[in-house]
């Protein structure tokens, strides 16, 4: 079967390429960047079942011309502008909204005129918004609150693809992830501010010292190779019960049992105990509460694979194996 998913070289989107290609896919891999090396690297022998497609999304010609070349089965459209930062959504908020509002107008019309078996929506947790406080677990049911323009595009994308499935019948589906960390991270030309996950395991990678701030703080955090299994799940279900799902351990983790997991894995790296002159890492609203993993557990009996501490150990020997030391 072939499988287009675009975003395909980012972070999420070369984990979705990787395990829909060691999964009986052969994938188009669509992005506005090339592969380089450490994604080549990253690949490995999956490679040979990845046909990379260097474009724009927001270039409907260049769609138009995608439809004309290929037969496409399925559909994960996991492009994004990723905006963390208010200041970085002041200065490209016309780019957010080209991107993730056009770009999945765009891409949906491709599914259309391929009459795709499914459309997968890669969403964020992001969606809710402040729609419960900190201590409470949000499921799918939860009215959604997005109060930046990261998480406005995205639950307007949702509805898009949604009301376009209706109309087109098409078998769409929205994914919202919780934060994902794991090998690939990196700052691109649409993610730019990395988790703690990134920083943390770079210091060691490097032989430096880690600086603790704000351990109070925390993340809904999964492993990215779990979100890959979750999604290719929900892709190639025979039956979708629910056309909207959470994907996400349900595990509130803080700083403070991240840098745990991280000294216990190397004793020998130093940690010095600073106070926050910084806004909170990713300028994230760390008032959100953990996504609920229920329905997808319940619908298909999935669950992740990681834990905290066996995501670190995969994460840095990739670091390791991989010599990404950034």
């Amino acid at each position: 079967m072939v499988t287009l998913v675009t975003g395909g070289t980012g972070f999420v989107g070369a984990n979705i390429v990787k395990d829909l290609a060691s999964n009986g896919h052969q994938v188009l891999s669509l992005d506005i960047n090339g592969p380089d090396k450490l994604l080549n690297d990253f690949l490995g022998q999956a490679a040979n079942n990845i046909t990379f497609i260097q474009g724009d999304i927001v270039d409907a010609g260049m769609l138009s011309d995608l439809n004309e070349k290929h037969q496409i089965e399925k559909i994960v459209h996991a492009a994004v502008y990723t905006v963390n930062r208010e200041a970085l959504e002041i200065e490209r908020s016309r780019d957010v909204v080209a991107i993730n509002l056009e770009g999945t107008a765009n891409v949906l019309e491709l599914a259309r005129n391929q009459r795709v078996n499914r459309f997968i929506y890669v969403s964020s947790g992001a969606a809710y918004g402040t729609a419960l406080s900190g201590d409470q677990m949000m499921n799918e049911e939860t009215p959604p609150e997005p109060e930046n323009l990261y998480g406005i595009t995205k639950f307007a994308s949702e509805m898009i693809t949604r009301r376009y499935g209706q109309l087109h019948d098409l078998s769409t589906a929205t994914v919202r992830l919780s934060t994902p960390y794991g090998p690939m991270e990196r700052v691109t030309g649409h993610r730019a501010v990395m988790s703690v996950f990134h920083d943390w395991t770079g210091r060691v990678a490097r032989g430096e010292g880690i600086i603790a701030e704000d351990m109070d703080q925390g993340r809904d955090y999964i492993y990215i190779t779990d979100i890959a299994e979750g999604l290719r799940c929900v892709l190639d279900a025979s039956e979708l019960p629910h056309d909207l799902y959470n994907l996400t351990t349900g595990i509130w983790l803080t700083f403070q049992q991240i840098l745990d997991g991280v000294s216990e894995l190397s004793p020998s790296t130093k940690v010095t105990r600073a106070t926050s002159t910084r806004p909170k890492v990713g300028g994230e609203n760390y008032s959100r509460g953990p996504l609920s993993g229920h329905r997808l557990f319940s619908d298909f009996g999935w669950t992740p694979r990681f834990d905290l501490k066996s995501g670190l150990i995969d994460y840095i020997q990739w670091r390791s194996d991989s010599g990404y030391l950034d």
